[in-house]
């Protein structure tokens, strides 16, 4: 069943992009540290191909989501594909992992020559010759010189590895040491009516540097949904990075939930899911080119897919902006500029 979805263009790319991609993080799987729990592969691709054929046209994945699995999976799902009909596929580096502890955190790596091995790797398990936008994951913690990061970056495009280039979870510094050497394609932010402070500075950087903005997390890792709750975070399975978080713990997880219901009668206004106004939220500000959202099964994905075709009246904000200040969830800018 295809759809017609609403389209920005990412920056100043020839790219257009839904205004909703498919986050493929969770179906990375257990079994790593930042795993979702338990997650079978033929259920993925057949999510994946869902929103395929709902009509999202990009696909957002990493080489450490599954420690390699989310990319393979990825490939799997769109090899049978026609070529002219794949969404693009968006993967990061930079976080690198120990083959021999899958429960270590990753260390966050920019030398140019692990940029370099990481993309190939990419690029052999995605089945692709070259990756449409290709991002920093995090910033560098071993002392190497973002310019030297972000040289190997462009010689991945200028050697046609790499179509675009971008980074994610990069502050204004970052992003504007960058820029100096070749313009910086996308940023990728964590972004949600709980998680708002991207909107502080980067959001608005981006938009006069006209760089792209794809969010991540608009649902705020499934807090920002109609059916979650305190007994749910209690269940989650022990694999679920979400545990250690402390957003899913008492007291944040209380003022959390009570603004997800804070929510609901604009949801109800709009005949539509809590999780979808979430969305819609996150696209309503200036820069904003799209959201990435995730997906365990094809009903997920009809559960947000039409979240770019809402649009939030000044009544809806200022009832936002209300549900915010009364909850005290979250930390960041309250209204959409």
């Amino acid at each position: 069943m295809g759809t017609t979805l609403t389209a920005r263009r990412l920056g100043i790319t020839d790219m257009e992009l839904t205004t909703v991609g498919f986050g493929a993080w969770a179906i990375g799987g257990g079994d790593w540290v930042f795993g979702w729990g338990p997650q079978d592969d033929e259920q993925s691709i057949a999510t994946i191909r869902h929103a395929v054929g709902r009509g999202i046209n990009w696909i957002d994945t990493a080489a450490v989501y599954g420690l390699g699995h989310s990319e393979d999976v990825v490939r799997r799902a769109l090899q049978d594909i026609p070529a002219a009909e794949r969404p693009y596929i968006f993967t990061k580096c930079g976080l690198v992992w120990d083959e021999a502890d899958r429960m270590a955190p990753p260390r966050q790596i920019l030398r140019p020559e692990s940029i370099r091995r990481e993309c190939e790797a990419s690029l052999r398990r995605l089945g692709v010759e070259r990756i449409d936008l290709y991002q920093f994951h995090w910033p560098d913690e071993t002392g190497t010189e973002i310019e030297d990061s972000w040289a190997e970056m462009i010689r991945l495009v200028d050697d046609g590895k790499i179509r675009a280039a971008g980074v994610s979870n990069f502050d204004v510094t970052l992003l504007a040491q960058c820029e100096a050497l070749r313009h910086v394609d996308s940023l990728q932010p964590p972004f949600s009516l709980i998680r708002r402070q991207a909107a502080e500075r980067q959001i608005s950087w981006c938009a006069s540097h006209e760089t792209g903005v794809i969010v991540y997390s608009p649902m705020q890792s499934g807090l920002l949904t109609d059916r979650f709750s305190e007994e749910r975070a209690k269940a989650l399975p022990k694999e679920d990075w979400r545990h250690r978080s402390s957003d899913f713990h008492r007291p944040k997880l209380r003022r959390n939930l009570a603004l997800r219901d804070g929510i609901r009668p604009i949801a109800g206004r709009h005949g539509t899911t809590v999780a979808q106004i979430a969305i819609a939220w996150t696209l309503r500000w200036t820069g904003v080119t799209a959201a990435i959202v995730g997906a365990r099964s094809p009903e997920q994905v009809d559960g947000w897919i039409d979240a770019g075709a809402i649009e939030l009246t000044q009544e809806d904000l200022d009832e936002i902006v209300a549900v915010i200040e009364r909850t005290g969830a979250g930390s960041g800018p309250a209204r959409p500029v």
